[in-house]
C-alpha cells in the first residue's frame, strides 16, 4: 500500500515539475514577445504620431 502512494506522490511531482517549466517558457517567450513589439513601436514613433 505505502508504495502505491509514493509511486502516486512521485507521479505528480513530476508532472508538477513540468508544468511549472512550460509556465515559466511561456512566460519568458511572452515577455521577449511584448519587449520586441514595444520596441518595434518606439522604432517606428516618428511614423506614428499625426
Amino acid at each position: 500500500m505505502g508504495e502505491k502512494i509514493y509511486s502516486t506522490m512521485k507521479s505528480v511531482g513530476i508532472t508538477n515539475l513540468v508544468v511549472g517549466i512550460i509556465i515559466i517558457v511561456a512566460g519568458v517567450a511572452a515577455g521577449v514577445s511584448v519587449i520586441v513589439s514595444g520596441a518595434r513601436l518606439l522604432n517606428k514613433k516618428s511614423d506614428l504620431l499625426f
